[in-house]
């Protein structure tokens, strides 16, 4: 098994900022935190691939898909409530930061 590395498992990291909150960071090789993916989220992203497209979250070693997965749950997506009212199906995300 030379030359192969299989990830097992993320190590979430937390960052004590000034003000005293925590960020979760999901994916580590981009410096994605949950409250990014959350953010990207409630403007529309509704799969770990949207979320990629908008922010790079889970493109690189994909150790953080399952993660984003928990974090994007099995509730509403706005995305599906706006075509449900006949907006159109694909919109373009902001670009990611």
């Amino acid at each position: 098994m030379a030359g192969k590395v299989r990830v097992t498992s993320l190590k979430i990291n937390r960052s004590y900022g000034k003000g005293g909150g925590d960020r979760v960071y999901v994916c580590s090789c981009f410096g994605i935190t949950e409250e990014q993916v959350r953010e990207h989220a409630d403007t529309g992203a509704c799969t770990p691939r949207q979320i990629a497209s908008a922010c790079k979250a889970g493109t690189d070693c994909g150790g953080c898909v399952k993660r984003i997965q928990a974090l994007l749950g099995r509730g509403a997506c706005p995305r599906r409530q706006l075509i449900d009212q006949g907006a159109p199906a694909l919109e373009e995300l902001p670009e990611a930061a």
